[in-house]
């Protein structure tokens, strides 16, 4: 599922060559890793199976901030709520672990996931330049402040719930 999100999602963004070299083998391997270090992981079922995931921890870069590592729905599931759901729990967790701040990265040039951020009440405050896969790219970090427990999150006013 990776793999193909990946895919389809990025095909604008790398070289096609990197996109086929990439591999469900090497995937699963670095996400046992990542689940045996910790990393906590939602899953989006539908009638059809897996329609995506999301994976959460510590930030990697700033302490006492939480970072949503990854969120991925497969291309059948855009736009049927599963991105939102899964957003929903990592948000939650970020408030049930304390922590005052969660960030993400993602690629300056994925308007489509930067609407989908926006929505769900992230904002941008931050740019870097990265190397991802041997292809140079722009990456935005987005920021959100998740409510405390029992509170919902903020969002704003235009926001579809």
């Amino acid at each position: 599922m990776h793999v193909r999100t990946w895919q389809v999602a990025y095909r604008h963004a790398f070289p096609i060559e990197v996109l086929s070299a990439l591999s469900v083998d090497e995937r699963e391997a670095a996400w046992r890793r990542r689940l045996e270090e910790g990393v906590v992981v939602w899953v989006a079922v539908v009638a059809g199976g897996v329609a995506g995931f999301a994976a959460a921890g510590q930030s990697r870069t700033e302490q006492d901030v939480g970072e949503l590592y990854a969120i991925y729905v497969l291309p059948e599931s855009w736009g049927d709520g599963s991105a939102h759901e899964l957003m929903k729990e990592a948000v939650s967790w970020f408030a049930d672990q304390g922590y005052a701040a969660a960030m993400l990265w993602v690629l300056a040039d994925n308007p489509r996931a930067r609407r989908f951020y926006e929505r769900e009440g992230w904002r941008v405050d931050g740019t870097r330049t990265d190397t991802v896969r041997g292809t140079e790219v722009e990456e935005a970090r987005y920021r959100l402040e998740p409510a405390p427990p029992g509170r919902p999150p903020h969002r704003p006013l235009d926001s579809k719930q």
